[in-house]
């Protein structure tokens, strides 16, 4: 199910699929309780609950209406933007070696990416507001894999897979996303190396900025960060259960 919803996108793919979610509102007016409605009852016909993620740019009435209406607000996003120009460089990082995935590589690409996700690190900030199960995730990424628009790369450490990330251009924008590094790699400089890749990549393919979601807190907003991105935003994740009775 896909809707378009006052400038914003309604979508829902799976059960617990990431991409089940309600984005972009409150920028072209703001839903009536009418079409609210319908929408609730489009997500408990598949017995889903919600999941809107609302922009600090956006209209704040929206957020007055969601809260109202029994939306619990679980959780913030952080969206991050760096400038990039054709001279931009970012120096790898020693010991770590960045490959582009070649196509009898996806499977292990897959593995290492979903396998990184599954197995968050124990000191990186608050939790995720998401709780995607395994077999889902290979499917996202499986199917990441078959649409293409997404490149992916593998980062090595002696010879080994160490993690996986892949990022997306278009209209000069450089979409940072699907980036995870194995437990026993952690803290070695794979994320980085990744990220400096990426945005190498970027740069030397003409875009003008790039841009990556992090969770607030997190080590991967700690990466970003030092590497000169910026905040552009933060969004508030707010759930509504349409199965549960409505407050009164």
């Amino acid at each position: 199910m896909v809707r378009e919803l006052n400038g914003g996108i309604a979508a829902y793919v799976e059960a617990g699929a990431p991409f089940n979610k309600v984005a972009g509102l409150g920028f072209d007016g703001i839903p009536t309780a009418d079409a609210l409605d319908a929408l609730e009852r489009d997500f408990a016909a598949r017995d889903a609950p919600i999941r809107f993620e609302v922009s600090t740019l956006a209209d704040t009435g929206l957020l007055r209406l969601l809260t109202r209406r029994g939306c619990e607000l679980i959780g913030f996003e952080n969206v991050l933007g760096l400038r990039l120009d054709p001279a931009s460089r970012f120096e790898p990082i020693a010991g770590v070696e960045v490959t582009r995935t070649r196509d009898d590589q996806s499977p292990a690409w897959l593995d290492v990416v979903a396998t990184g996700f599954m197995n968050p690190d124990v000191f990186d900030g608050p939790a995720s507001t998401e709780t995607i199960p395994r077999e889902v995730l290979d499917r996202v990424f499986g199917d990441t894999i078959a649409a293409g628009g997404f490149e992916r790369y593998l980062a090595w450490r002696g010879g080994v897979m160490a993690g996986g990330a892949s990022f997306r251009m278009q209209d000069g924008v450089a979409q940072l996303s699907g980036a995870a590094t194995l437990p026993d790699h952690r803290r070695q400089g794979v994320q980085t190396a990744l990220l400096r890749h990426r945005l190498n990549e970027a740069a030397r393919r003409g875009c003008d900025v790039a841009v990556v979601t992090t969770e607030p807190g997190s080590r991967s907003q700690e990466n970003v960060q030092k590497a000169g991105f910026a905040l552009l935003y933060a969004r508030a994740v707010l759930v509504f259960d349409p199965l549960e009775p409505r407050s009164k």
